[in-house]
């Protein structure tokens, strides 16, 4: 007599979002933020797990990659992931909803698990400021979907990357920026679409951002010709001249949509 507990869709989801904002070693019962999730889920660690490695097994990164997971995904499995690669934007923040809804108050506690970083100093957490105006109930709401949906994001992109840039290997997280190749004003449907991250160290996301570079098809390194106008400079050097023309670090999911970098490239790079 089989006795498993069935998975519901809201549990799917909340594994979903888990799986995508967890590098692929760390899909073990073993890992502290699948204890907790489990926990929160009345699940076991072990049971987690497996749902992780389930859902693995459908990536078709990881199958390009000889990486096969388990291969027990069942119908539902394949449904929630074809429900997110169809409509991230929608799922995504649907997802992050029900993972902070399930963890409530511990989310500021359980967040550094997944993006590996280090506990703030009082001196960090400081510089936070309390708003200068009144915002109205609606505008609230909108603001703290925003801030979710970019919470979703940011830990995929930073997970998949290893927490590194992809261009100079930084591995400070609060010096890393969860870039979006399509801007977040361009095409709203590709917001929190993993495809369409970048993980940069801050000044890479800036010059980025202002078309100062980009990408190639190989995924090689372009400066601009308005930034190689201030050569030669030490600090340009060190920080772009020192990588162009060398490939990006590719993530280890949700590689970069060529039709994503090909629209920075067109749109965005200011070029010669």
């Amino acid at each position: 007599m089989n006795l498993r507990k069935p998975w519901t869709r809201d549990e799917l989801i909340i594994a979903m979002n888990l799986y995508c904002k967890l590098p692929f070693g760390q899909l073990d019962h073993r890992t502290p933020i699948v204890i907790a999730v489990a926990e929160k889920l009345g699940r076991t660690p072990s049971s987690l797990a497996m749902k992780l490695s389930n859902l693995a097994s459908l990536d078709p990164i990881q199958q390009a990659r000889g990486i096969r997971g388990l291969s027990g995904a069942s119908k539902a499995d394949r449904k929630i992931w074809e429900e997110f690669a169809s409509n991230w934007e929608q799922l995504g923040m649907e997802s992050e909803e029900h993972f902070h809804k399930l963890v409530g108050s511990e989310s500021s506690t359980l967040d550094p698990l997944i993006t590996q970083q280090k506990p703030k100093t009082s001196k960090l957490a400081s510089t936070r400021h309390p708003p200068t105006r009144t915002i109205d109930e609606t505008e609230a709401q909108v603001t703290t979907k925003i801030r979710i949906g970019q919470n979703f994001f940011r830990q995929m992109i930073l997970s998949s990357y290893g927490n590194r840039c992809c261009i100079t290997g930084n591995p400070i997280p609060e010096l890393l920026i969860a870039s979006h190749i399509i801007p977040w004003h361009k095409q709203s449907e590709h917001r929190l679409n993993p495809h369409n991250g970048l993980c940069l160290a801050r000044t890479h996301d800036a010059a980025f951002d202002q078309g100062l570079i980009t990408f190639d098809k190989n995924h090689r390194l372009i400066l601009s010709g308005y930034l190689q106008e201030f050569l030669p400079e030490e600090t340009l050097e060190t920080n772009f001249v020192a990588y162009a023309g060398s490939t990006l670090r590719l993530p280890e999911k949700f590689y970069p949509d060529p039709d994503f970098l090909r629209f920075h490239r067109e749109e965005i790079f200011i070029g010669a």
